[in-house]
């Protein structure tokens, strides 16, 4: 249940207020009822001051404090006026009700200073100019009367004084309260609607009482609305809320622009007033006082101004990070200084995956998570800096090479552990380049290398790389290539060929995997392990993959029509991470089963465990294409994460056991290896393919462990128009 008590004592006290009103004018019993709602809100302000935290409860009992000396200095005025008929003022209620000030000042000093704080001074710049030209209409309209008032006591001109210039305090802690944003909770709104009633109320009754009397009326509404307000914030639920951070602008720039210009021309406002008005009485020197401060303050707040754009010029908005411009500046600055320093680049692979099934808003939140992470990685003097996108930097100054490294292995390690963003806990793979500034001055030079370096680690698939001037050339290379393959897939250079996946013992051909080359027509045959990193790299690997998925399945057709019974069951065809991530990807397989008449049976999909290791948007793909029919294999498995939950997890029917454990199988160790995947997959249900069998020694041991289906150069060599009529049986 919401606890709605300060809007009951609220409801109560403005019940009160007007009960007051509709009692006698100048009778004891009004005078004590508003003594009453005065002394019963402090009260109030000190219960609810008991139910927040222990700074915030020092600042509401102070505020408690200091109404309270105010509401006895009513019960005083009002027993020396209805009780022994002598003029109130001054008396010593003066002295509770000055008293008071120091505790409410105190009040409001607590509950802004966390958020003035974070802010900075200029949230004080700032309630400085607003109060400075305030104060200089108070001073003209109330102050200055009275401090040229002859027929008054210099006792009673000081006390009558005391008061506007305690409001004068007040007046500046309120304006810090509301633009340094501590006024953005409701408790604080209404503490602020307080004391914006209590200084209206004092400063229209200065202004009032200097020119003529003032008996009862209006002013009382505001002092007693005041009270109950005060009262009303202390009782407020958000009053036990912790203040949170502070925004950069709690107050609308427009809003905060107008108030400042306004509170600047007050001086000549008023000079040009008492020219008009008073030409003899002009206050030279409370303007020229003021219109200095003001000039001061203006000139210090535009200093300000001057250095958070420079500031917000040289970090990342996202991740506060700095931005290229300040890293280029810190390596030049290294430059300079002399002594040999290093250049991280680290680009997150797949970050657009993340955007376009996640949704920006979990990518912002992810790549402020790397920034948070990296920032725990470094050393103090190092620069961490968001480039753009995805890619990020680190400046490590005056590092030998050994300590750079060991660093950036820190990092490759840190970045590969789970990151949060949002309600999603992301698995991601960063490639990095690291280089020094060696034998150049150019600040660019460093930045170029490690790019060169963290390029090299992209299409090697290692984790970093550092420079080497061999890079260069291939990185020209790859640049090259890269080029190249658009003009391969507009030109149609790409074609197919098929690796038999045979049934043992009898040696038949089950199945055949899809494999890609490429006619280069000056460079001959192309491999995939050439070509394949680029095209990952540039993106075409979506549209390539496509080409192969649309090929294969329609030359599996052809096969199940023009072969017979020795045609394949399925065709296997490799899909990479970056084709997983691509939205629409099962849709695009529906679609090619549908254009080739291809059974969804007569298809296997081939993934790599890195690229379904704790990635949802992988899995939930595959999910969705096995549900069309369409088998799922993993491949080379135990090369990568090797994780047997991934089996579980996955919607795999094949396991495809890498080559590396069937290479030296009478070696003894990794027949046991062999031995405890073909159980695992037994016991799991999946398929068991061995890869890269080359002998027949080998075929024999993977046979009698249980493995009854097996790929290699014994069997086949990838080919365009694969024999299956040939077969090579076991000799049991």
């Amino acid at each position: 249940m919401r606890d709605r008590r300060w809007l009951w004592w609220l409801l109560a006290g403005t019940a009160a207020i007007g009960a007051y009103f509709a009692l006698p004018a100048h009778s004891l019993a009004r005078d004590v009822a508003y003594d009453a709602i005065g002394t019963l809100s402090a009260f109030v302000m000190l219960a609810g001051a008991r139910r927040t935290d222990r700074p915030r409860r020092l600042a509401w009992r102070l505020a408690a404090a200091g109404t309270l000396l105010w509401s006895t200095g009513d019960w005083i005025y009002t027993y020396l006026e209805f009780g022994v008929h002598v003029e109130p003022f001054p008396s010593s209620a003066d002295v509770f009700y000055l008293s008071s000030y120091p505790f409410l000042l105190g009040s409001l000093l607590i509950l802004g200073r966390r958020r003035a704080r974070e802010l900075g001074w200029t949230a004080i710049v700032d309630a400085l100019i607003f109060a400075t030209g305030t104060g200089l209409v108070l001073w003209s309209v109330v102050m200055d009367p009275i401090a040229r008032d002859g027929t008054v006591s210099l006792g009673a001109r000081v006390i009558a004084l005391a008061y506007p210039a305690a409001d004068v305090l007040l007046l500046v802690l309120v304006a810090r309260l509301v633009v340094s944003g501590a006024s953005r909770d409701a408790s604080t709104r209404l503490l602020v609607a307080a004391l914006s009633v209590l200084l209206t109320s004092d400063i229209a009754y200065s202004v009032v009482s200097s020119r003529t009397s003032y008996e009862s009326g209006l002013f009382d509404a505001g002092w007693l609305l005041s009270y109950v307000l005060w009262a009303a914030a202390a009782l407020h639920p958000s009053v036990r809320a912790a203040a949170g951070p502070a925004r950069d602008d709690p107050m609308p720039g427009g809003a905060r622009l107008a108030v400042l210009a306004a509170s600047s021309l007050l001086a000549p406002a008023v000079l040009v007033l008492q020219g008009v008005m008073e030409p003899r009485r002009i206050a030279w020197l409370a303007i020229g006082v003021s219109a200095a401060a003001l000039f001061l303050l203006v000139l210090v707040r535009m200093a300000g101004l001057v250095e958070q754009v420079r500031t917000l010029a040289m970090r990342d908005e996202l991740t506060g990070l700095a931005n290229r411009r300040a890293l280029e500046a810190a390596i030049r600055a290294e430059l300079a200084a002399g002594g040999r320093s290093h250049v991280v680049l680290i680009d997150l692979d797949d970050f657009k995956a993340v955007n376009d099934r996640l949704g920006h808003g979990v990518g912002d939140r992810l790549l402020a998570a790397v920034a948070g992470r990296l920032g725990t990685l470094v050393r103090p003097g190092d620069t961490v800096a968001r480039l753009g996108g995805d890619e990020f930097a680190v400046l490590m100054p005056r590092t030998p090479a050994d300590v750079a490294d060991r660093i950036v292995a820190g990092i490759a390690a840190a970045l590969s552990e789970p990151l949060s963003a949002g309600p999603y806990r992301l698995l991601m793979r960063a490639s990095i380049g690291v280089a020094d500034d060696h034998a150049t001055d150019d600040p660019f030079e460093p930045l170029r290398r490690a790019d060169v370096a963290m390029y090299a680690a992209k299409v090697t698939g290692g984790r970093h790389v550092r420079y080497e001037p061999g890079l260069d050339e291939r990185a020209t290379e790859h640049a090259q290539l890269g080029a190249e393959l658009r003009t391969a897939l507009d030109e149609e250079q790409f074609f197919l060929v098929y690796q038999p996946i045979v049934a043992l013992p009898e040696g038949r051909v089950s199945a055949v995997e899809a494999l890609v080359r490429w006619r280069h027509p000056q460079r001959g045959v192309v491999g995939p392990a050439d070509f394949v990193p680029v095209a990952e790299h540039n993106g075409l690997i979506v549209e390539l993959g496509r080409w192969i998925l649309r090929a294969a399945c329609a030359r599996a057709e052809s096969w199940r029509r023009t072969q017979g019974e020795v045609a394949p069951d399925y065709v296997s065809v490799n899909v990479s991470a970056r084709q997983l991530s691509e939205p629409g990807f099962p849709d695009f397989v529906a679609a090619v089963l549908h254009e080739t008449a291809l059974p969804p049976a007569a298809l296997t999909i081939e993934v790599t465990e890195t690229a379904v290791f704790d990635s949802s948007t992988a899995l939930d793909a595959l999910r969705a294409v096995k549900a069309l029919g369409v088998r799922i294999a993993l491949d080379d498995f135990g090369t990568g994460h090797s994780s047997l939950g991934l089996l579980r997890t996955a919607p795999v029917d094949v396991l495809k056991v890498d080559k590396s454990f069937v290479d030296d199988l009478a070696g003894g160790g990794r027949s046991v290896i062999a031995t405890a995947l073909i159980d695992v997959s037994n016991h799991l249900g999946l398929t068991a393919v061995a890869e890269g069998v080359e002998t027949a020694e080998q075929a024999d041991a993977l046979y009698r462990m249980g493995y009854r289906y097996v790929q290699g150069y014994r069997f086949g060599r990838p080919a365009e128009d694969p024999d299956f009529a040939v077969s090579l049986a076991l000799s049991i």
